[in-house]
């Protein structure tokens, strides 16, 4: 267990640390920009690529994995929109708010660091495949829901340009694009650039979970929404739970694979989700809940996984 608690209390750590630093310096949510430019842009975008340059070309291209990653996802994302709509009276944007905060998870600012601390480099591939691909079904999920609710009275025509647009110039998905290119080359940076690369990743993990802690502060929680009873288990329980049976029902693979793809399930509600709902303007204070809630109870729950991983409770194959 102290394994563990060494692996978990200092990521968590740095996120309290930016919570408190905003909460003690109260500085405006402006000065963040600058940090969060660096993040997006340069540190996170140099560790994609770093990773998955290195990476053998057959690692790269496992759909199986990723159609199951993505399958999990969306099937609580279904269940989701559906006791929204079914039992919440909700409308179309609501639920689709409500399906997003159960299925996104802030993959982007902790998976990447996390997943590594816990279980190294072997770690890398599928962090990167599930960030891409969930983020591009979400990036067009969201639009389409929202116009078909009304929430977005733009043509088709331009949802599905803003759409394409987002998918093609995130930071993100262009770094793990060229890293796939460099891989398939066996491209080899020359020795400064690559130790600027190194020195740029090393940056990404701390400087992410410390805005994170700041975003955390700077949207206090107001009220605790009624969705939360069902959204927050369904978060932080039911996804890494479908995502470890669909993975093990639909290939073998590298008990890494697994447990990475389980971690990042387990993971809180994503930060964009708030994003998405001040857009479109719906749901924002409850996505903010839901965020500081599913964030500070993840502290037990991930420690739990992590635990039931490294202790062997948690196999790397559940149907052997």
């Amino acid at each position: 267990m102290a394994e563990i608690m060494g692996l978990v209390l200092p990521f968590f750590g740095m996120i309290l640390i930016g919570y408190l630093a905003a909460k003690i310096t109260r500085q405006p949510a402006a000065a963040l920009g600058w940090l969060n430019t660096f993040i997006i842009f340069i540190a996170l975008p140099a560790l994609f690529f770093k990773l998955v340059s290195k990476t053998p070309v057959e690692q790269l291209t496992r759909v199986d994995f990723i159609l199951a990653n993505v399958s999990a996802t969306y099937l609580v994302f279904g269940l989701i929109f559906a006791v929204g709509i079914l039992l919440r009276r909700a409308t179309t944007a609501e639920a689709t708010m409500q399906g997003l905060a159960a299925a996104y998870g802030n993959i982007g600012f902790m998976g990447p660091g996390l997943a590594l601390l816990a279980f190294g480099e072997p770690a890398a591939v599928p962090v990167a495949l599930v960030f891409c691909f969930e983020n591009m079904l979400h990036f067009m999920v969201a639009p389409a829901l929202m116009s078909f609710s009304g929430g977005d009275r733009r043509p088709t025509a331009a949802i599905v340009r803003d759409v394409v647009r987002r998918i093609v110039t995130h930071p993100f998905i262009l770094s793990t694009a060229v890293g796939f290119v460099a891989a398939f080359l066996h491209f080899e940076a020359p020795a400064p650039m690559q130790r600027l690369i190194d020195y740029l990743a090393q940056a990404a993990a701390p400087c992410a979970l410390f805005a994170m802690g700041v975003t955390l502060a700077l949207r206090p929680l107001k009220r605790v929404p009624a969705e939360i009873g069902y959204i927050v288990p369904a978060k932080l329980l039911l996804l890494p739970l479908t995502m470890y049976l669909l993975l093990g029902a639909a290939g073998n693979f590298d008990p890494v694979w697994v447990y990475t793809a389980v971690l990042l399930a387990a993971l809180p509600t994503a930060t964009n989700v708030f994003v998405i709902g001040a857009q479109y303007g719906v749901w924002p204070e409850r996505a903010s809940a839901t965020i500081l809630i599913t964030t500070v109870l993840s502290v037990a729950t991930v420690t739990i996984l992590l635990y039931a991983i490294k202790s062997g409770l948690l196999p790397g194959d559940p149907f052997p």
